[in-house]
């Protein structure tokens, strides 16, 4: 059974979450805080963290922070707030998504559905693209860079794949944004550099001239990595 978890404080609510989740057939676990929620996270391993940004002590951002320095699961953000800068700010943070309150619980379980069957997907696709100083090994979702691997969050992982598999073609923001996911596209449009700048930052091409990832200036993105035989 898929296994999720949520960390928010708010316990009547997510009580009600973990009923309507069961009929889904998804394990919710839940934690009330941060502390809480790091201890799950060690102990239950789930497939997907769902995260409140309000919360008591250490917020949604913080967390969201700190489970990126160790690990690349899915997460989700729920945020209360409407304004565009906090759920870019997620997304910044290495977040996959998120959920605006309120929301009704089956457009949450259909939004965890797609984001773990996005990466089922990727990861089930075998095959290996090589590139002069980049390897991605979409069998093992693993990328490398000069040999060395790199750790992407899924949605890092998905821009990529997104890219490298057109090589010298022109790629919109829109057009990525179609690829990627269901996320609010106003928020995206804006969160799709961001996105391409972290990207750019782990895989080593923030210097100029790029390696990898070209900039078309008021267009969009083209990968112009140089292939080579596997």
């Amino acid at each position: 059974m898929t296994k999720v978890l949520l960390i928010d404080d708010d316990k009547k609510h997510s009580e009600l979450l973990q009923a309507f989740f069961k009929r889904h057939g998804i394990n919710l676990s839940c934690a009330g805080d941060a502390n809480e929620g790091f201890r799950k996270l060690r102990r239950e391993d789930p497939d997907l963290l769902l995260l409140d940004v309000m919360l008591p002590g250490r917020d949604g951002f913080e967390i969201c922070r700190e489970v990126r320095k160790t690990s690349n699961i899915p997460i989700i953000m729920l945020t209360a707030r409407g304004d565009v800068i906090d759920r870019v700010s997620g997304l910044e943070l290495g977040a996959d998504d998120y959920v605006g309150k309120p929301f009704e619980p089956r457009e949450l379980v259909a939004r965890v559905q797609a984001t773990l069957r996005r990466v089922e997907q990727s990861g089930s696709e075998v095959g290996l693209l090589n590139f002069r100083g980049l390897q991605i090994d979409t069998d093992a979702r693993a990328v490398r860079v000069d040999g060395e691997p790199v750790d992407l969050t899924s949605m890092e992982y998905e821009l990529l794949l997104i890219l490298a598999r057109r090589p010298g073609k022109k790629l919109s923001r829109d057009d990525i944004l179609s690829e990627l996911r269901g996320i609010d596209a106003a928020i995206l449009t804006r969160s799709v550099d961001i996105m391409v700048s972290r990207l750019r930052q782990k895989i080593g091409d923030s210097a100029k001239p790029a390696r990898f990832i070209q900039t078309i200036w008021g267009r969009g993105y083209s990968f112009i990595g140089q292939p080579v035989d596997a």
